[in-house]
């Protein structure tokens, strides 16, 4: 994700998120440390075969420590494929800033969110009560632990090749 995304990602979170969407300046902050020698971030969106951003995902990372910050898709894209496609960059991700464990929060009504990634080895470990706003909805926090030299660990499936979309980040 560079700053000229942001823009039409905000359209595309605020679809998606209308009650607790990220604003433009958290973003901002997001990409200004997805970059150089010292980057903690990994940002990258999904462009369909017209150059129209259809998903976006962002990792942060610390301390061997990665936190799966956001996964979104566009409605007209979901299942496809493209959900497990970011999932499967910010897990290369993680590896690559050398984490040694991946965490995430979902909404607990969020099933097939659930179900991605307890596909990829993702576990249950706990829930933060109330977590996102409004509504007062809970969030089921997950763990992935990740091999030290291979990636994701062995149960994360391979991602499928979603047709005429592609992954920059």
């Amino acid at each position: 994700m560079r700053w000229w995304d942001i823009d039409p990602v905000l359209e595309l979170e605020r679809d998606l998120f209308p009650e607790d969407a990220w604003s433009r300046g958290m973003f901002w902050s997001e990409l200004a440390h997805s970059r150089g020698a010292e980057s903690t971030r990994r940002y990258v969106v999904a462009e369909n075969g017209d150059g129209r951003i259809v998903g976006y995902a962002g990792l942060a990372c610390a301390g061997g420590l990665a936190d799966v910050q956001t996964i979104a898709v566009a409605r007209d894209h979901q299942g496809t494929g493209l959900g497990s496609r970011l999932l499967a960059e910010l897990l290369r991700a993680a590896t690559a800033f050398e984490c040694a464990e991946v965490m995430l929060e979902c909404r607990v009504d969020n099933v097939r969110a659930q179900k991605l990634y307890e596909r990829f080895g993702f576990t249950p470990i706990g829930f933060r009560r109330g977590y996102y706003q409004p509504g007062n909805v809970d969030a089921l926090v997950m763990r992935l632990a990740v091999a030290a030299d291979s990636g994701p660990a062995p149960s994360a499936p391979s991602a499928p090749d979603v047709q005429g979309t592609e992954i920059h980040g």
